[in-house]
């Protein structure tokens, strides 16, 4: 059983009888959640991997069994004088596992809870959408076939209706089932002695002025964006025309490539700042040197190998999920990382295909998967990470040195390792339409969960609240009338999960503060030199920053993330600096064109009535 180092220097008295005895209790106990992890997590993969009305039934019996074990354990643990010990180790593992969250329920409403999460997850997996062009056949799923419309088209009206089709199949059928889950979180919350759902999901942050914190970051970043979305808005004006885009309004966000509006990429082609300066087509390169799915994940293992981190385990080869199945299983291919909490048995679940995106999708993923194994020797009750958002962080920290060009070159994707002031400001702006578009998506989903749950929010306003706030904070909306007939929070994956989100816009910044850290140590970055910026670094083979890397993800949940944090960057809080530092020379350029353009910033209140299909 590892001791942990104590903060502030309190060691506490940790050779005493109740603390020995305490050590004993918690050791068998996280013998006992390991067990019961393991199952809930097989159970949840079988169904995630065979979406079958069985393997739901037999997925939600194992959670409500555990379920009541882990409410007898918290029981135990406030009976006992545990969240008093004087040994800090002993009275983190008590209040951690003395949370909850939805085993605190009747067995009834658990089971009801688990049945409108799961029914919610089965409808996002199963939704298939009619063709634009032969309105009876209805077989087209958001993978690929609807997905490759959004990036390809440049019909607004066939846009349009692809979008309509999702949101009406894949969210307004979810209103009871999202309302169900509402009122039985809100339940779950206060018999964990939390107002709202909301607060529960905050605590998690371990910081009374986290949600404060957020804010204060949004403002911070929302000058960039305002140029990105200004800039992004005038270029689809010219291209579509102004019966489309209004001059100084929200985007239509059928036309953003992405059903969600959170990243902008896949339509890059209209609004890229110097055209006459093409993407290495990576992708083409990719398919002439015979890259495969393997080869992708391979790359993968690699890079963490090549920082002195742990290799991929052979059980991940063999059990992962890395392509569509071929048989006709219905499958849930949204991108996961899982940790059965037995024998280093990580796997992956998607449905890869050999493009720029899956490249980095792959190692987004594999930067979980790494973090698992790192934290496997850790009690199971700290085998996760100290802050929501620094397990997103790091895949996304890893993602960063891969798509660099200096790496790009390095595995022989390209031939240039290092852009020319144009190429530059092209490849900045791309990734700033995935990297900051995404913040004010980020921000607004769970900002609308919040008003939700916290009954600020009237339940006869869910929807156009929804996209109220779409509107206030990223400045896009729906390319057709939405009302409250209509129910579109539940066309994202996530809410209808049960994901908490808010740690995506947290690991948004969290990135680019480990990035700097670790392109420091890997002697890749150095503060005003133009040969060692923060946006052509790549750690790949640094032995210094993989240990580094290594040291702060082996802590797991163990300590407080602000400690952690500063032993690998130097800092205590979340801090956009970073990411803006980051960006820089894109604000400077976007800046400086728009004001030359003329470009209107901002936007107003959307109405949600704009009538790109009749």
């Amino acid at each position: 059983f590892l001791l942990h180092k104590l903060p502030h220097g309190q060691a506490g008295n940790t050779c005493s009888a109740s603390v020995l005895e305490a050590r004993r209790f918690f050791e068998l106990e996280n013998e006992q959640l390991r067990q019961r992890y393991h199952e809930e997590f097989l159970a949840g993969y079988t169904y995630n991997t065979n979406v079958t009305e069985a393997n739901r039934q037999a997925m939600i019996e194992v959670y409500a069994r555990n379920a009541e074990l882990n409410k007898r354990l918290a029981k135990t643990i406030k009976s006992s004088d545990y969240l008093q010990s004087d040994d800090a180790n002993i009275r983190r593992q008590a209040e951690h596992l003395s949370k909850l969250g939805a085993s605190a329920l009747h067995p009834d409403d658990y089971l009801s809870l688990q049945n409108a999460i799961s029914s919610m997850q089965s409808n996002y997996a199963t939704v298939n959408v009619c063709s634009y062009t032969n309105k009876s056949d209805c077989t087209l799923a958001l993978e690929p076939e609807v997905q490759e419309r959004l990036s390809n088209s440049r019909d607004p009206a066939e846009l349009a209706w692809y979008w309509k089709e999702w949101y009406d199949k894949a969210g307004t059928p979810m209103r009871e089932h999202f309302a169900e889950y509402v009122r039985l979180t809100r339940k779950a919350s206060q018999l964990n002695g939390y107002r709202t759902y909301a607060d529960y999901w905050v605590q998690f942050y371990e910081d009374a002025d986290f949600e404060q914190q957020l804010d204060a970051a949004f403002k911070q970043l929302l000058p960039l964006y305002r140029q990105i979305h200004g800039y992004v808005r005038y270029r689809l004006r010219q291209h579509y025309g102004s019966d489309v885009v209004r001059a100084d309004g929200n985007i239509p966000m059928s036309l953003l490539g992405n059903m969600w509006g959170q990243s902008w990429n896949e339509v890059i082609d209209l609004f890229t700042p110097f055209p006459e300066k093409p993407f290495v087509d990576v992708k083409a390169e990719m398919e002439r040197q015979g890259y495969t799915v393997q080869k992708l994940f391979e790359l993968g293992d690699q890079f963490f190998q090549s920082l002195g981190m742990r290799a991929l385990p052979p059980s991940f080869w063999n059990l992962s999920m890395l392509t569509r199945p071929t048989e006709r299983q219905v499958v849930v291919c949204h991108a996961s990382a899982w940790d059965f909490y037995q024998d280093s048995d990580v796997r992956i679940k998607m449905c890869t295909e050999v493009d720029n995106h899956y490249f980095y999708v792959v190692h987004h993923e594999l930067g979980h998967i790494q973090y698992y194994l790192q934290y496997e020797h850790q009690p199971a009750v700290f085998r996760g990470a100290p802050n929501p958002g620094f397990h997103e962080a790091v895949g996304d920290v890893i993602a960063l040195s891969v798509m660099s060009a200096k790496h790009l070159k390095t595995i022989g994707l390209v031939e240039n390792g290092r852009l020319d002031e144009k190429s530059r400001i092209n490849q900045l702006f791309k990734q700033a339409l995935s990297k900051i578009v995404f913040l004010p998506f980020g921000y607004a989903v769970d900002k609308y969960r919040y008003a939700v749950f916290r009954n600020e929010l009237e339940e006869n306003q869910w929807n156009c609240g929804f996209w109220q706030m779409r509107s206030e904070y990223g400045g896009i909306e729906p390319p057709v009338a939405r009302t409250e007939k209509d129910f579109d929070p539940t066309a994202k994956y996530h809410l209808d999960a049960d994901v908490e989100y808010l740690r995506y816009f947290a690991a948004h910044i969290f990135q680019f503060q480990f990035h700097k850290a670790l392109c420091r140590l890997a002697g890749q970055y150095k503060p005003n030199d133009n040969t060692l910026t923060l946006d052509n670094c790549d750690i790949f083979g640094s032995k210094t920053a993989g240990r580094a890397l290594s040291q702060f993800l082996s802590q797991g949940s163990s300590r407080h993330w602000k400690g952690v944090l500063q032993e690998f960057t130097g800092e205590t809080e979340m801090d956009p600096s970073a990411l803006l530092e980051y960006f820089d020379p894109l604000y400077q350029w976007l800046k400086q064109e728009n004001s030359r353009l003329g470009v209107p910033l901002g936007w107003s209140q959307t109405d949600s009535k704009s009538t790109i299909m009749t």
